[in-house]
């Protein structure tokens, strides 16, 4: 594996978490450009660049990951998904707030900080209870019009760096939060350290990320783009932080993105006691044959069946003359249209509730991204529906549609036409 000369990516060496450097590609997706990699109609005519999607495993720590690391300036600075247009996501930051304060007893005056904050939806649920709150994230815009709304963000990325001068300002939070960061960092272990820098003895952290159980026993394929470095198990998680003088305290499965994983550490020594769904969680993984390379490739083996029976579907509706749209543009749809070879010929649109989206066209494929309004103006007879994380609430959303006749595909985790 030599290192690949390129303007916006190279591909790193050793593995993420334990500096191993037996590493073995295990299986690959259609090269992408950036999931959120959006653009304009006048840069329509322009081919984008399309990065590998290759997957290794480290036999030394059984740590799943993409070796390719696009250049995170690329990704992060001008980010278009905010967790405040998807009210599912709005509610489970509620309820996520509501157990760390519950857990922890988090209360007035206690500080949180959080990596990645995003538009500080989550940040927001800690300020009603009268905490004082920082977050940091290196999306300029997002993280300015946080700030305006009254939470206060940092614009950069965290590092153990930052966390220095944190502590010197006078953060001593009682908890260091990452909401769908954790995967998203190739140097996991300087983040690691700044968070370590931050607790206390009696501090947490507290991370939830894409489970990379769920994303193998149920084919998850789609969640696997360059933003997502890291497919975290607790086997590797465990081993990590141990090397690092932290350690796993508890872990919890939670429904977001098909399931993830929600995490609790502490500094080594620190101040609770190691709940056995740490050790359980493991055992669970090993009998799931997530510490075997083997394990991967039949994974591969799966997601050609899903995909060969997806395309058969939408191929199918094509063939009667039936139109199409996408429903929902996530991060994640641009790896599904990629590997399914969706073009324009499948998709009139692609609807998406979030303005930041709006009026722009899909990452290398060119399809425009509209309104829900698009579907009066222009009805279809079939939404795929690319966000299907929120199918349920999306198929209620859009009666209307399926009372005039429209019908939902739901590509994952199994196919279906609803």
């Amino acid at each position: 594996m030599s290192p690949t000369a390129h303007s916006h990516y190279h591909r790193r060496q050793d593995c993420r978490l334990c500096r191993g450097k037996d590493l073995k590609l295990v299986f690959s997706l259609t090269p992408t450009p950036p999931a959120n990699a959006f653009v304009p109609a006048e840069a329509c005519d322009k081919r984008q660049e399309c990065f590998p999607l290759d997957l290794f495993f480290c036999q030394g720590c059984a740590h799943l990951q993409l070796l390719d690391v696009v250049d995170p300036e690329v990704l992060f600075r001008d980010y278009v998904y905010a967790s405040g247009t998807s009210p599912v996501f709005v509610r489970h930051f509620q309820d996520y707030a509501s157990w760390i304060c519950s857990r922890f007893a988090v209360g007035s005056g206690d500080q949180i900080v959080e990596i990645g904050s995003n538009d500080g939806t989550l940040l927001k649920c800690f300020q009603s209870r009268d905490c004082k709150v920082l977050g940091i994230d290196p999306a300029e815009q997002i993280a300015r019009e946080a700030s305006e709304s009254g939470i206060p963000t940092r614009t950069g990325f965290f590092s153990s760096l930052l966390a220095t001068s944190l502590s010197a300002e006078g953060w001593k939070p009682k908890v260091v939060v990452a909401n769908n960061v954790f995967a998203h960092i190739d140097d996991l272990e300087d983040v690691a350290l700044g968070v370590k820098t931050l607790l206390g003895h009696s501090a947490v952290f507290v991370f939830e990320v894409s489970y990379l159980l769920d994303v193998v026993q149920k084919t998850l394929f789609d969640t696997i783009y360059h933003e997502h470095l890291d497919y975290h198990s607790v086997i590797s998680l465990d081993r990590f932080f141990a090397r690092l003088g932290l350690e796993l305290i508890d872990v919890e499965r939670t429904a977001p993105h098909g399931g993830s994983l929600r995490v609790v550490a502490q500094v080594q020594g620190g101040g609770r006691a190691r709940s056995s769904s740490v050790d359980q969680l493991i055992l669970l993984e090993r009998g799931a044959g997530l510490d075997q390379a083997d394990t991967y490739r039949h994974f591969a083996v799966n997601m050609d069946n899903l995909r060969r029976e997806l395309r058969a579907v939408l191929d199918r509706v094509r063939v009667e003359g039936k139109t199409i749209a996408g429903f929902g543009a996530p991060a994640k749809a641009t790896t599904l249209m990629h590997h399914l070879g969706l073009g324009s010929k499948d998709l009139m649109y692609v609807v998406d509730d979030s303005p930041l989206k709006q009026g722009l066209y899909s990452p290398g494929l060119h399809i425009p991204i509209v309104s829900a309004q698009e579907l009066q103006k222009r009805p279809v007879d079939y939404l795929l529906i690319l966000a299907w994380n929120f199918s349920q609430s999306i198929i209620e959303k859009n009666k209307r549609f399926s009372d005039a006749g429209g019908r939902f595909i739901v590509p994952l985790p199994k196919v279906e036409v609803v």
